[in-house]
């Protein structure tokens, strides 16, 4: 049942993106992001409420790849945004590595009441180096900052992980209390969107596009503070 479920999985998304070539002809950009890090760590909750605005309590495990779509706008410009999300477990690494390739952009989801998912950001980071395409722009999010009180990783930790690795941003993220999962993905769309100018008009253009290049760190707690220049 397993292998069926795999490949139903697989299958399911293999068609979506075909039909999807002949959907989006009416927006102005498409972008595929990847959702990665540990199991367990809340990716398919953040997904869910992307999607919808809906937190559901449990979740099943993702079996091989997933994928949601919305559609946002973003200065005056319509973005469709297709997101992967793949599962945790190493038994799908084979699977969930081939959608690496495609992706425009992936984003790193740690558990920050649970150390170990943390640690194990640069074997992601190193994943998305190996399969991935090049220059493939890497957010990291700390996901349950809801259950601050049970925090493991600090979030200057975060900060520091993410100026070693030229990643992004960081942001902490609750799909249950709905912190930052938007802003998560509009950063991105606008960085997104800012290197395809870059590419369409030449480095030329550098001095003439708002980029969003620098780091942007957002932390969420009662007592902390909320960005961090870095």
């Amino acid at each position: 049942m397993l292998k069926v479920g795999i490949k139903f999985q697989v299958a399911r998304a293999m068609q979506f993106s075909g039909s999807a070539r002949a959907a989006d002809e009416n927006f102005d950009y498409l972008f595929k992001i990847i959702l990665i890090g540990d199991s367990n760590v809340g990716k398919t909750c953040v997904v869910q409420h992307f999607r919808s605005g809906v937190y559901t309590e449990t979740q099943q495990n993702t079996i091989g790849v997933d994928f949601t779509v919305r559609s946002l706008e973003i200065d005056g410009k319509k973005v469709k945004m297709q997101v992967w999300d793949t599962a945790g477990q190493e038994r799908f690494r084979t699977i969930t590595q081939s959608y690496y390739r495609s992706a425009h952009a992936a984003i790193i989801a740690y558990d920050l009441t649970r150390r170990s998912t943390f640690e194990s950001v640069p074997h992601w980071i190193h994943e998305i180096e190996k399969y991935g395409a090049a220059n493939l722009i890497i957010m990291l999010i700390g996901n349950k900052c809801d259950l601050w009180e049970n925090r493991h990783v600090l979030f200057e930790d975060a900060c520091t992980l993410a100026e070693k690795y030229g990643l992004l941003a960081v942001l902490e993220t609750s799909a249950k209390e709905s912190r930052n999962i938007d802003e998560v993905f509009v950063l991105m769309a606008r960085e997104l969107i800012a290197r395809n100018s870059l590419q369409l008009y030449g480095e030329t253009a550098l001095n003439n596009l708002p980029l969003d290049s620098s780091p942007v760190l957002v932390a969420q707690g009662p007592t902390e503070k909320t960005h961090c220049t870095c």
